[in-house]
């Protein structure tokens, strides 16, 4: 699909209500696999590979606020007027800004890890992920991203999830990978999410990336939020813990 002049991977699928799926950094669409396959049967199911990730086209100028704006134009495309919106790790910032600029768009907003703005050691470590990535490519950052992200007990019960994320990363291209580290690494705080649109936050106790505390700010600062910390889950929040994820958003909407 053709987004503000760049060629964006989009499935579509399903009738009823639509449901539209942000994946974070390292991640694509298929992150959702089985959330969308729940869904389908009842929701249009729209999935978005972020400029840069995936199967995707890298662009100039990608940052949490251009990923923002292709969303709005993905529903624009798609002929859909308003969706609930799930977003995971820094796809949650940019729900957060789709949320703020598009208020009449967006039906609820389910945050799977959801992340803060990056302090400056936060953003340093991005902007020297994304010269690693330049300099050497994917296979540099994938050990990493699965020995940090995931759980202890996802690595050791779970080996197949922390292939299928080391898949994801593996699977980048390296320059959009770069481009969207550095669009972390320069993202600020979007906002309190309006106490009017419904809220849910996910997230693991073993997350490091988005922690706990992250979605218990965000649900105080909302007054109205639910929120539900799985135990033994690290930040690949929909991978690790699929089926309570699943069935947690499944009540929600």
């Amino acid at each position: 699909m053709k987004i503000n002049g760049k060629q964006l991977a989009v499935e579509i699928e399903g009738e009823g209500p639509a449901v539209l799926f942000v994946h974070g950094l390292g991640g694509t669409s298929n992150f959702y696999q089985v959330q969308a396959d729940a869904l389908v049967a009842s929701h249009t199911v729209i999935r978005v590979d972020s400029a840069g990730a995936g199967r995707s086209e890298t662009a100039d100028g990608i940052s949490i606020e251009s990923h923002a704006a292709d969303l709005a134009a993905v529903l624009d495309e798609a002929g859909v007027d308003r969706a609930a919106v799930v977003a995971h790790s820094m796809g949650t910032l940019v729900a957060r800004v789709f949320a703020a600029r598009h208020p009449d768009r967006v039906t609820s907003l389910t945050l799977l890890g959801a992340v803060r703005e990056p302090p400056e050691a936060g953003r340093q470590a991005q902007r020297d992920r994304a010269a690693t990535l330049r300099d050497k490519g994917t296979a540099a950052v994938a050990p990493g991203v699965v020995a940090n992200a995931l759980s202890g007990t996802t690595r050791t019960d779970r080996p197949e999830v922390a292939a299928f994320v080391r898949e994801l990363v593996m699977r980048q291209d390296p320059e959009g990978y770069a481009r969207n580290c550095e669009a972390l690494g320069a993202a600020t705080d979007p906002g309190p999410v309006d106490p009017a649109l419904p809220l849910l936050l996910i997230t693991g106790d073993d997350d490091k990336v988005g922690p706990p505390e992250a979605s218990h700010e965000l649900a105080d600062a909302h007054g109205n939020a639910t929120v539900h910390v799985l135990p033994g889950v690290g930040h690949w929040t929909a991978l690790e813990a699929a089926r309570p994820v699943t069935d947690h958003l499944l009540t929600f909407l």
